[in-house]
């Protein structure tokens, strides 16, 4: 076989096309080092099928004759394989079937998932985004948590909104105050436990006032009051995390144990990551782990709280959301990868994609590419192990919340992987077991009656948006992408099946963009820019301005640079307007803020995750500007 045959075999794209209609040709130099990555492990071929209800299965050649079809739920058929084969299972369900002493795990699935019109039919609902450190409580904090995150539930239910879509809550590394971002987690089976609300815990937290976060001041100062609170108290905790324990089994065990060594390593010596440990203790399972155990109970135990307060208090906030009216309530937000020096990087390795990091091609938005320095599963181990990391991941997303937006959903078909050291202009697509994963998404949403949102954005691969049709799963119409050759195109244009939003985290506010922030920062910054000088990106906004306002389709005149509020309310209102069954809109554009979250591709030069919002949620719906954009909003629903 050739190199780019090799290449194909192993489900790389050695051949693909950019948003922008551009062909590319991976160079062989990089197909030779991701195929070295890769290694020789088998496909994971035999392990695994999956088919929709009633449908056929495609199973093993090596399959026939009569097998034992067990049915989750503990009951169990004799069938002849090839029946199922052929006429399918009509039960939804992860089922087995068994011949021998070998065993296959069959997913089948619903047709779609849960939708918008399964929770509120004919309905046209809407909800804000929040990035939850951001937020500011009854009760003055150094950052959002899930205490404030229930109230800013409860101000919104109560103006009308049926969502609340959250940044990403996965656990983080609660000993290192220098990892931040909710993007590069520890795990995503179990939750950053220093959004844990600390009253649930009896803990008054210290006021502060600040306008950005300081995290490596706050973190540490929340994590000792928690163990010291733990300390004390400890009896009074017993009964109830016991049994949260034993609930959680070996995965929360392993995740404790990781966060008790890493906390002890990065204090030792610094260490970031299991990487950095002493070889002893790489493997989970060995001697050098358990003696750590053993001699540090408390300190396993500790993080194991941690992992329950964390729990109860996003739970809190879900039923905080669902009784103040809220039809959908928290739309949980799963990260595209995970940090490989983190807890499930050491406890379960195998999961992972081994000398690669995923990020994005190069494309006309961003022409060197992208590389984000974090892992994604191994395709050929979702298939080896039934795809329960998958579905452990998806549970815990949905586990306190009635919706999941999908980071960069294009990874369920495919990922741009990078070898370690190289650019991300050097990668490749590799392919994912799409079918098989949408099927799962679709089985986890009926089940947790959760809608569930892809990111669509970028480099669309072929017949994506057709499949998330098919399995009603919605995409993102976001207003600054939404354009032709005319210019912007007005939002009552765009299909049902999706969401109208005015923005992302990565993208500039409404009032922002208007006045120019976002040029600001890119030359201020030396950031790569389409324009050839900063006077030229001044000129072409003038005329994104003109088209913009006339996509608004107002007699208003156009306001002037400095006049964001116009802009913002009228924005807010054709999102509303919009035929989408739901409408998501950034809170910094329902308070008409300038800066945005997050500035991708920077670490320290912007103030990524740390900017806190000018007041309590409640205090923020009763500012005039900001009660007349959420009427706006209702009446544009309702019409």
């Amino acid at each position: 076989m050739t190199l780019r045959e090799q290449a194909v075999a192993a489900g790389l794209q050695p051949e693909w096309t950019d948003a922008g209609g551009r062909d590319h040709i991976v160079p062989e130099e990089a197909l030779r080092s991701i195929l070295d990555a890769l290694g020789d492990g088998d496909d994971g071929a035999g392990a695994f099928a999956s088919a929709d209800v009633g449908t056929s299965f495609t199973l093993p050649a090596d399959w026939r004759g009569r097998a034992e079809l067990v049915l989750e739920g503990g009951d169990t058929r004799s069938v002849a394989v090839e029946d199922i084969a052929r006429a399918g299972i009509d039960i939804a369900g992860y089922h087995r079937l068994r011949q021998d002493s070998r065993e296959l795990r069959l997913v089948v699935a619903p047709a779609r998932c849960f939708t918008v019109d399964d929770a509120a039919p004919g309905g046209r609902l809407w909800g804000p985004a929040v990035q939850i450190p951001s937020l500011r409580g009854a009760t003055p904090r150094a950052f959002g948590d899930f205490g404030t995150l229930a109230e800013a539930a409860r101000a919104f239910g109560g103006c009308g909104a049926d969502a609340l879509a959250i940044s990403p809550t996965h656990a983080l590394f609660p000993a290192d105050a220098s990892r931040f971002s909710p993007y590069a987690p520890s795990s995503r089976q179990f939750l950053n436990v220093l959004l844990a609300d600390p009253a649930l815990a009896g803990i008054h937290a210290v006021p502060d006032e600040a306008e950005l976060i300081d995290w490596r001041g706050a973190l540490p100062a929340r994590l000792i009051a928690l163990r010291t609170l733990y300390d004390s108290q400890s009896e009074a905790f017993a009964q109830p995390l016991a049994a949260f324990r034993q609930a959680g089994g070996n995965a929360l065990e392993g995740h404790a144990r990781f966060d008790a060594l890493h906390a002890h390593f990065i204090a030792v010596d610094g260490a970031r990551g299991w990487q950095d440990w002493p070889a002893t203790f790489h493997d989970p399972d060995g001697t050098a782990v358990r003696a750590f155990v053993e001699a540090h109970p408390a300190d396993v135990a500790f993080y194991a709280f941690l992992q329950w307060l964390a729990r109860e208090g996003l739970d809190a906030a879900q039923r905080s959301a669902r009784d103040a009216g809220m039809r959908i309530g928290l739309i949980a937000d799963l990260a595209v990868g995970l940090d490989r020096g983190g807890s499930h990087g050491w406890s379960r390795r195998g999961d992972l994609l081994a000398g690669l990091s995923i990020g994005a091609p190069p494309d006309p938005l961003g022409p060197d590419g992208q590389n984000w320095g974090i892992s994604g599963f191994d395709p050929r181990a979702l298939r080896r192990s039934g795809f329960d990391p998958f579905v452990a991941t998806i549970r815990s997303a949905l586990a306190s919340a009635g919706g999941i937006r999908i980071d960069h959903a294009f990874g369920l078909r495919r990922l741009w992987v990078v070898p370690d050291g190289a650019s991300a202009a050097e990668g490749a697509y590799l392919d994912m077991p799409f079918a098989d994963m949408m099927r799962i998404v679709a089985l986890e949403s009926q089940r947790a009656k959760a809608i569930v949102i892809g990111e669509d954005l970028g480099t669309l691969p072929e017949g994506f948006r057709e499949a998330m049709t098919e399995r009603a799963m919605m995409g993102m119409r976001v207003l600054w992408f939404e354009r032709d050759a005319d210019g912007f195109v007005p939002g009552d244009g765009w299909d049902r099946d999706a969401v109208a939003m005015t923005g992302t985290h990565d993208l500039p506010t409404v009032a922002g963009w208007w006045q120019g922030r976002d040029i600001d920062w890119t030359w201020a910054l030396g950031r790569r820019s389409e324009a050839v000088d900063e006077a030229a990106d001044r000129t072409a906004r003038v005329e994104d301005r003109h088209q913009l306002w006339a996509a608004f389709d107002t007699w208003d005149a156009e306001p002037a640079p400095d006049d964001t509020a116009p802009v913002v309310d009228l924005a807010v209102t054709r999102m509303a307007e919009t035929p989408c069954a739901l409408a998501i809109l950034p809170i910094e554009d329902l308070v008409g803020l300038v800066e945005q979250p997050n500035l991708p591709g920077t670490i320290d030069e912007h103030p990524n995750w740390r900017r806190r919002m000018p007041d309590t949620s409640d205090a923020l719906l009763a500012r005039p500007d900001v009660a007349a954009r959420i009427d706006a909003i209702n009446t544009g629903r309702t019409a």
